[in-house]
Order: C-alpha cells, then structure tokens, then sequence
C-alpha cells in the first residue's frame, strides 16, 4: 500500500484510475488528476505548498516533487512524463512535456508546452523557457520546439498510460 498521508488537515487527492506504487509517497496537499501513475520509490511531498498534477502524467521511479515554503508551487499540466530520478521543485510544467531522467526543474521555472528536458538537464530557478528541447547544465535550447516535439512527449505519456493499466489489471504479489 502506497504511503498516503493528511498532514495539517490536508488530505492528498487522487483521480480516477490512477495507479500508485506501493512505496510511493503522496503527502499532504497534492492533488493528482484522472489516469495517471506514480511510480515506485516517488516522493510527492505537499507539505510546505501546493503540488498539483494534470491528467494522464506518470511520475516514475524515484522521482520527487517537492515545493520552496510559501514562494514556490508545483503545477504540472496534462500528459507529461517526469522520469526516473527526476527532480521538480516548485515549478510549473506544460501539457505534453517530458521531463528526462535524473534532469532538475528549480523553483519558480517555467516549462511551456510541447517542450522536451534532456536527460540530466538542469533548469535554473526563475528560467522562462520557450517550447523547445533543452540540454546541459544549466539547461540552453538546443532545438526549437515543433509540433513534433510535443507529439514525441505526448507518445511517451501514452507509453506510460499502457504499463499504468498493466499494474492495474495484470498485478500479482507472489508469496
């Protein structure tokens, strides 16, 4: 069972159809739209500010979003992909965005839509960034941002709508 918990009164929300790791973690204010998964090992810690998530997002393994006290949110909008190891912290991402793996989104960036984070990127507090794909530390535009590059993202959030429904429907514990 996934750890879910309330604290200052607030109870985390989760959407229709959703599939939570078991040792995932979900704290405090963190509102988790329809159809999404998060994966094992996640930390979604609402406990300083408001993390809330879209529609058809995946959080994968070892991911945390987590929020700067009382100066920094996370919002995350519809089919995303945050990978594994990635780190989101007060900031706010588009719809049809991909977050690569082990990359880092500080507080207060701006991740628009149709927008790919290479894998290890660093985005830096306060950055506004333009639709596109970004790499390095810290994170430049090293293509610009095309329809394809928002189909490419969103591909990869339906990937991960599939494997959400395998854990839903094909899981077994083993004895």
């Amino acid at each position: 069972m996934a750890i879910i918990k309330r604290l200052n009164g607030i109870e985390p929300k989760i959407g229709k159809n959703c599939f939570i790791a078991e040792n995932a973690a979900i704290i405090g204010d963190v509102e988790i739209g329809d159809d999404c998964s998060i994966w094992y090992g996640a930390v979604l810690r609402g406990d300083v500010n408001p993390i809330r998530i879209g529609n058809r997002v995946n959080i994968q393994d070892g991911a945390v979003l987590h929020t700067l006290h009382k100066k920094s949110i996370v919002n995350i909008g519809d089919d995303v992909s945050v990978g594994h190891n990635a780190i989101v912290h007060g900031a706010t991402v588009g719809s049809n965005v991909l977050v690569g793996m082990g990359s880092i989104l500080m507080d207060n960036a701006d991740i628009p839509d149709n927008t790919i984070i290479a894998a290890g990127a660093v985005v830096l507090s306060n950055s506004k960034l333009e639709s596109g794909v970004y790499a390095g530390i810290p994170a430049k535009k090293v293509k610009d941002g095309t329809p394809e590059t928002g189909l490419s993202a969103k591909k990869n959030a339906q990937g991960y709508m599939m494997y959400k429904e395998w854990f839903l429907n094909n899981y077994e514990d083993i004895d």
